[in-house]
């Protein structure tokens, strides 16, 4: 609700009232990290209005105080960097009856999180006075709050002022949905847009600027989605930058820019696979496509700040501003849903551009552990959230095993997560295997008992002691299924797969070419690549320790 600052200068400060001088937000005497402090106050109770230029004995703005628009559109900003989860809008430059000059700031009520000061510290408003809390004060906040929701402010955009293919695209790719309801998809096309909340009586929202605007209507945003991609060589250094910054794609059709353009991520590379040859992705296109909307959609709205992807030799970085969302810490993430922009979610998900449930990192789970990779390393403070996964998988060892699980039993995502973490650690006690996969011990046993029924996982101990581990008569099928003995393998195929190993990686020494093809037999090996060399399908060059060998042209 909007009131009329204008008239409102002769009441007291209350609850929702606050004047500051203008010497307290612009000039030498500024202290603009008091003024993020009354913002947090008013925020972590019913919202209010910020009044910067009143002087509090005569509650007036002196008659010759005159305000530059930059500088307060400057002050602004940097509130909204020493702040998170404060919705600073509709500011309003006014000039009082005495020719005097102030501005006013709204603050909504934050909703469903709790505003901090960027240094991590917590108020709330009693009376006219900010107080600050922490401990059980703190959790009955957090039990008690109403939210601020970015994605609902309503812009002056009207409805008529939008391209209508825009509209069309949109209203189009949700009745194409299969995750959207029939009774939805027959509705008129304001109805759809008003329900994914778009619009509002014929307004557009933030969240309808972000899908349907252009992008001078996205620029006007506070800080609308952008996006740096930057990839590193093996020392680090910057050699290549795209950037993403002009506000011209939707979320959808940005996703897809990034998908696009970012084609190091799609890189892999080859493992032998007994007589064939497996590929495997440096980063799962599920895994990055999950990271990167949820890097969009828990993106804080109420702070400046790009998403970064930085791609580096061994690992992925996805750094988005804003710390994780209430209730959310890296040892929950896996099971934790908390949704800072819940209607930017739900449209994600309408156009199945995102997991349907959960918060998407189950599927990020499942697929490192199919892929034999190590979990995402997630670090977090109250400004930024940084995601990090690794393109090395741990052992091949890990993956067959993996691999020969997923192909010979009905597993599902849970079965599939927690094999990969008793896989990894070869023998994990119950305690470790909860910490891993962040559950109590009741909800370990959900989990795990299945397993232990297929006799794929077996126990050893008891209680605390209790230790879980493969069963071996598994590993053996893993040994004989994947990893074929040389001395059993017909030569013609041998040499065809030598061959096929030394077109990929020339000039390799015969431990280079064994160790890629997996543990096999040595001895037997290095006779065939002998007796190849001597009829000539192979050639080499060098002495002894290092001699190496390559095709002929």
């Amino acid at each position: 609700m909007i009131i009329d600052t204008r008239n409102i200068l002769t009441k007291y400060e209350n609850s929702t009232i606050e004047y500051k001088s203008l010497k307290k937000a612009i000039g030498k005497s500024a202290d603009l990290k008091d003024l993020a402090k009354t913002c947090v106050c008013l925020a972590n109770t019913q919202g209010g209005y910020l009044f910067i230029g009143i002087e509090d004995k005569d509650k007036l703005p002196p008659s010759e105080q005159k305000i530059d628009k930059e500088e307060m559109n400057d002050v602004i900003k940097k509130l909204r960097s020493l702040t998170d989860s404060v919705g600073l809008v509709n500011p309003e430059l006014i000039t009082h009856e005495n020719s005097g000059e102030y501005f006013v700031i709204q603050i909504y009520p934050s909703m469903k999180t709790i505003a901090v000061t960027s240094d991590g510290k917590v108020y709330v408003r009693v009376g006219d006075e900010c107080t600050a809390i922490k401990g059980e004060e703190l959790t009955r906040l957090a039990h008690e709050k109403g939210a601020f929701q970015w994605e609902l402010v309503v812009t002056k955009t009207h409805i008529s002022q939008i391209e209508p293919q825009n509209i069309g695209k949109f209203i189009n790719e949700i009745r194409t949905s299969d995750r959207v309801s029939d009774f939805i998809k027959t509705q008129i096309d304001t109805d759809i847009l008003e329900y994914y909340k778009l619009i509002d009586e014929g307004y557009l929202t933030n969240l309808g600027i972000l899908w349907l605007g252009n992008f001078k209507q996205r620029s006007k945003l506070n800080y609308p989605i952008t996006v740096q991609y930057i990839v590193y060589d093996k020392d680090e250094k910057k050699i290549r930058k795209v950037d993403w910054n002009l506000n011209q794609f939707s979320p959808k059709e940005l996703l897809l820019e990034i998908e696009k353009e970012a084609v190091e991520l799609n890189y892999s590379f080859e493992l032998p696979d007994g007589m064939f040859r497996k590929q495997i992705r440096h980063y799962a296109k599920d895994v990055v496509r999950e990271l990167l909307v949820n890097a969009f959609v828990h993106k804080s709205f109420t702070i400046s700040g790009d998403i970064f992807i930085s791609l580096y030799k061994d690992r992925l970085e996805i750094k988005n501003p804003g710390g994780l969302p209430l209730g959310v810490t890296k040892d929950n993430i896996l099971h934790q849903v908390q949704r800072r922009n819940p209607h930017l979610i739900d449209t994600f998900k309408a156009l199945k551009l995102m997991e349907s449930e959960g918060s998407g990192y189950d599927l990020i789970y499942e697929k490192l552990s199919l892929d034999g990779k190590l979990y995402p390393r997630i670090e977090n403070d109250i400004n930024f959230v940084k995601i990090t996964i690794y393109s090395n998988i741990i052992d091949n060892d890990i993956l067959q095993i993996i691999d020969y699980l997923s192909k010979h039993y009905q597993l599902n995502q849970k079965e599939i997560i927690t094999l990969g973490a008793v896989v990894r650690n070869k023998k994990i006690s119950g305690f470790e295997l909860s910490k891993l996969l962040q559950l109590g011990d009741d909800r370990l046993r959900q989990w795990v008992d299945n397993l232990v029924d297929k006799n794929i996982i077996v126990t050893e101990g008891k209680t605390k002691g209790l230790m879980y581990m493969i069963n071996p008569k598994i590993l053996s099928s893993v040994e004989h299924d994947l990893k074929p003995s040389l001395k059993t393998m017909e030569e013609p195929h041998l040499r065809a797969l030598i061959k096929e190993d030394l077109k990929l990686h020339p000039n390799s020494k015969i431990s280079e070419i064994h160790k890629r093809m997996g543990d096999f037999d040595l001895n037997y090996l290095r006779r065939i690549i002998y007796k190849m060399y001597e009829e000539s399908e192979i050639k080499r060059e060098g002495e002894k320790k290092n001699m190496v060998y390559f095709l002929g042209k």
